[in-house]
């Protein structure tokens, strides 16, 4: 069995300016898994930079309140929404709340530095 708390994980600032923290990846742990998971944190009135995955992602929104930027449309994301992020489409989420916005990301197949464009 493997059991990986959210306080083992080292805090760190991604590429798109969010506070990330990588909880399963399968090139840095011994597992076999397509995708990684990370827990990301983006503070009151501050947004992610615009950035491109060639791969697809979710977001699942677990605390505060926000707006996702997909290519040209824009959602307003609350705990419970799911978010499904194509491939290659320009994307960024704000924080529009009083609270850290808090969300997991899952990338599939597992998110590495070359797939990703910061725009």
């Amino acid at each position: 069995m493997f059991v990986r708390n959210l306080k083992d994980c080292e805090e760190f600032i991604a590429g798109d300016g969010s506070i990330l923290r990588e909880l399963l990846h399968p090139d840095k742990m011994d597992l076999k898994l397509r995708y990684s998971l990370a827990h990301a944190v983006v503070r009151p009135g501050e947004s992610t930079k615009p950035h491109r995955l060639s791969t697809s992602e979710v977001y699942y929104i677990i605390e505060g309140v926000g707006e996702m930027h997909i290519i040209d449309e824009t959602a307003v994301v609350r705990p419970g929404d799911a978010v499904y992020i194509p491939p290659h489409a320009r994307q960024h989420i704000s924080n529009t709340g009083s609270s850290d916005l808090v969300f997991v990301c899952i990338v599939e197949p597992a998110w590495r530095k070359e797939d990703e464009e910061v725009l």
